[in-house]
């Protein structure tokens, strides 16, 4: 008789709330499209749209409480002890939490833009709960196996959203090349998990690290390809060719969402089989580490300084943020680690808020996402300027807001690690930051306004989004972490970032 596995489903239990939510999205879709009322109500697209978004929303919610229980209980639970393909650890909980947030404010900032553009079609929910299900199963993956399943998930959908505008030809180009470039760093990354699986004969983490030879040029090789793999979705240099043509091609609220979940997701996984995988090539992996840190943040900061569209400009900034996440592994200890997971909230919060008053401004079906089409914004939105200027302001790490709070954890990491060099080249890049982040908000308070008009009114989604994001940089600025008699005692990002990461460098 063939022995039963001792499955443990509440290993899987996020993933498989969203799985459960992406199937009512689509079964949601077909039934309310092929109605005319609903509750004596007439059903139009926008209807069935907000509906969706709020289900969406709904199931992402849960996965986020679901998380947060599992995170507070500080338990490891595998899906199946004799083949650990899947743990959810604190680890794993902080990621699915930080990443299912984000993919929440995603939904309810799509709505009007959707409905706006006249794109607002319900398979859209439905691809971003399973992307989202993808990155789930990737921050919890402890094999190479689900590690690669989970970045396949991911990508798919992502690049049927980034082509989600069926209409226009920079949406098409951007899926296209979004598709070509990922389908390439994928290869890359199997062929190095085949290497590194035919040098140890092991596919999970702890295998690989027990029988990894430094002085193996096909193991070093199969490490090298997997890095690469990784980089292509950090966006690091030299996989970063495709980030400012998407992020500027696809739908914004599609821009906003990859931005920041695909980044948490891969710099999470990436953590995770680091410390896990490769530990014993931890000497070799900082020196490479060391070199496409400082090419990522020169490059991405210098190239954003000569961009005239906003979401291209932030994709630049999204690639040199990725090279200042990059000190935090070539540091390699545990302070850095955790500076990586406390940067890694601030993030999502200042740059999906960045993207939220671009995709708020958006008007008669287009965009307003160069920088011209914030000219007097000030006068005409006053509230709509101050809070990207906050936001422009967190992301050049400005004292005061939670992007400064997350360079300086992250760079007093490394100094005590004794990494001085690249230390003083982030702070340079982030002094060049400055001038490009600010022409956003001299363009909003220093120049007429022209023709075009934004939006006059705001959705209720829009709003919740923006509060959010503005509420959460200041408190993640002033109050990163506090003490249980403090009035923000409930706030302790940097606890929870290090707690995160506690158990990872245990196994060390």
């Amino acid at each position: 008789m063939i022995p039963v596995p001792d499955l443990n489903f509440t290993a899987v239990m996020p993933l498989l709330v969203i799985s459960v939510g992406t199937l009512v999205v689509i079964l949601g879709e077909i039934l309310l499209a092929g109605r005319e009322t609903f509750l004596g109500r007439a059903i139009t697209r926008e209807w069935v749209g907000s509906v969706l978004a709020i289900v969406s929303a709904v199931f992402l919610g849960a996965v986020v409480v679901l998380a947060c229980q599992h995170f507070i209980a500080g338990t490891a639970i595998v899906f199946n002890p004799e083949n650990p393909l899947i743990r959810l650890d604190r680890f794993a909980s902080f990621s699915i939490a930080l990443v299912c947030g984000a993919a929440l404010l995603s939904c309810l900032l799509s709505v009007a833009y959707l409905a706006e553009l006249r794109i607002n079609h319900g398979e859209y929910y439905a691809l971003i709960l399973l992307a989202t299900a993808g990155m789930v199963l990737l921050v919890s993956a402890v094999d190479l196996v689900s590690v690669f399943l989970g970045i396949e998930l991911m990508s798919i959908p992502i690049y049927v959203l980034a082509g989600f505008d069926r209409r226009k030809l920079r949406s098409n180009e951007s899926a296209l090349k979004y598709f070509l470039v990922g389908s390439f760093a994928s290869a890359l990354l199997l062929y190095g998990m085949a290497l590194l699986f035919g040098v140890t004969g092991h596919t999970d983490f702890e295998g690989i690290r027990a029988a990894f030879d430094v002085e193996n040029p096909l193991a070093m090789i199969g490490l090298g390809l997997v890095i690469v793999g990784f980089t292509f979705k950090i966006s690091s240099v030299p996989f970063h060719q495709w980030t400012p043509d998407v992020y500027e091609g696809a739908p914004t609220t599609v821009t906003a969402f990859m931005s920041v979940t695909v980044k948490v997701a891969a710099f999470a996984a990436m953590l995770r089989i680091v410390i896990g995988a490769f530990d014993p090539a931890a000497e070799s992996l900082s020196s490479l580490l060391w070199v496409l840190a400082v090419a990522t943040m020169v490059l991405g900061n210098v190239m954003a300084v000569i961009q005239d569209n906003v979401k291209r400009m932030l994709a630049y900034s999204s690639i040199a943020h990725a090279g200042y996440l990059l000190i935090g592994f070539v540091a390699a200890t545990d302070g850095a680690y955790s500076a990586v997971m406390f940067y890694l909230i601030v993030y999502v919060f200042m740059n999906l808020g960045a993207f939220a008053v671009i995709v708020a401004l958006a008007n008669r079906g287009q965009d307003c996402d160069r920088i011209g089409d914030f000219a007097g914004l000030a006068e005409s939105r006053p509230g709509l300027a101050a809070l990207m200027t906050l936001f422009m302001l967190a992301l050049a790490g400005i004292p005061g807001t939670g992007g400064f709070m997350a360079k300086f954890t992250l760079f007093a990491a490394a100094v005590e690690a004794g990494y001085v060099n690249i230390t003083i080249i982030a702070v340079l890049a982030s002094l060049v930051s400055v001038y490009f982040y600010l022409r956003v908000p001299m363009a909003m308070y220093m120049r007429e306004p022209g023709e075009e008009k934004p939006r006059a009114e705001l959705s209720s989604g829009e709003w919740a989004v923006l509060a959010v994001c503005a509420v959460a940089v200041i408190l993640l600025g002033i109050f990163p972490n506090n003490e249980p008699s403090d009035f923000f005692s409930w706030l302790r990002a940097l606890d929870w970032s290090r707690e995160s990461v506690s158990l990872l460098l245990v196994s060390r």
